[in-house]
Parts: C-alpha cells; structure tokens; sequence
C-alpha cells in the first residue's frame, strides 16, 4: 500500500461516511484548514478497516454513526482495541442523546452535528488534537474543566463522595434506559429519581445526562 507523507505540523485525518457527496465534500473542507490533511475516506467500517494503513495511521476518524455493514460504534470499538491512539470525532445529523451517550462509551473524543459551521468543524478538530476532547453545548465547560483537571491531578475517584444508590443510579444512566426505567430497575418512584438526578446535577456541577455518563466513564464507574 502506498504510504502518504504529510508535512510534520498536520495532522492526519480519515473520513468514513455512506453520504458520498456529503463525505467529498466534508473532506475538501478538512484539506482546507491548514492543520489537517485527509488521508483516505471509506463508505462504512468494514471499508475502513481494509483502508487503514499500521504504517501510516491516521491521527483522528472522523466517524459517521448510522451506515450499512459496519456503524459507527461498531467501528469506534474496533478502532479503540486496535488503534486506541486514533482519537475518534463521531459525526451525526440528529443531536440525540443516546447516539452521544453510546459513541462517547465506544470510544469517541467528540461528537458535532453534521450541519456545523466551518469554523466550529475546524474548532473541534483542533480541540481534539490538543486537549483530547471536544465538547459543545451537550457537555458543559465546568465538566471539561474537571475532566481535564482529574487527569492532571490523575486522582478522579476522590473529587466527589457519592453514595451507594447514587453509584447505582450513575451505573443505570449510562445504559439506554429511560428514567422510568431507571426507577423501576432501582425500585424507586420516578419523583425519587429526577431527585437522584437533580442532586448529582448540583453536587457535580453537571447539567445533562451525557454529562452524568462522562463522568461515570472517568472515575470509572462504567467499563468501556
């Protein structure tokens, strides 16, 4: 396979996409910003994986969810247990949380909607290359600034005690259950558990559900 050389200072970028239009067109604005250069594009995950080069390796996917054959958590999975220094930006038409939730557990650094602008394309590229996330308005700021001070300080466990049901119900929040299901797993009145929310939501300075999950897989509350 022929290897492709990059100037030193881009980083290196795959796209994999059914949308072929929407690909070609995602790709020659990447080659557009002067830090990134796509290396190669694929239709779906199995094409991906017969693309991808060991010798070349590129630095991030740029990761559509829903395509045939192979989808986007599958493919996240695979490039996370064979490349887990690939970092992953999953790619998505719909803000849904479930789909955020589940790529964020398959591996996935970021997660940005499909009809973003250029400049926050660029953005949350650049953020994922050199802080090693990207959040937008689904993750608040007070979280990436926790996060990325519990790697620093590599002590994650010991910024919050929470109690047994609280762990419980962090567990149950990153699966895809709804919150009434929470409560019927946990055997609590839905009321209770909006309070089981609520309250983490102020002890962890956390505004959303996805932000619950990304704690939960940083203090490793949940396996990945």
């Amino acid at each position: 396979m022929k290897i492709i050389r990059m100037p030193e200072n881009k980083y290196k970028v795959a796209l994999v996409d059914d949308h072929v239009l929407l690909r070609r067109g995602l790709a020659a604005l990447v080659d557009s910003f002067d830090e990134f250069s796509v290396i190669f594009q694929a239709d779906n995950g199995e094409q991906m994986q017969q693309k991808i080069n060991s010798d070349d390796l590129p630095d991030l996917v740029l990761l559509d969810i829903n395509m045939p054959k192979m989808d986007g958590y599958a493919s996240a999975l695979w490039l996370k247990q064979k490349y887990p220094l690939i970092k992953i930006m999953a790619l998505s038409m719909y803000d849904n949380e479930n789909a955020v939730i589940r790529m964020f557990k398959a591996g996935a650094k970021g997660y940005i909607l499909k009809d973003c602008e250029p400049q926050e394309l660029r953005s949350a590229l650049l953020s994922i290359m050199e802080r090693g996330y990207y959040y937008s308005e689904l993750v608040t700021g007070k979280l990436i600034h926790s996060i990325n001070k519990l790697e620093e300080d590599n002590d994650i466990r010991n910024m919050t005690q929470l109690n047994d049901r609280e762990i419980q119900f962090l567990k149950l929040v990153c699966t895809e259950m709804t919150y009434k299901e929470i409560a019927e797993q946990m055997f609590l009145s839905p009321r209770t558990i909006d309070g089981y929310r609520d309250a983490l939501f102020d002890k962890l300075n956390i505004k959303t559900r996805v932000g619950l999950v990304m704690y939960a897989i940083k203090n490793g509350f949940v396996n990945v």
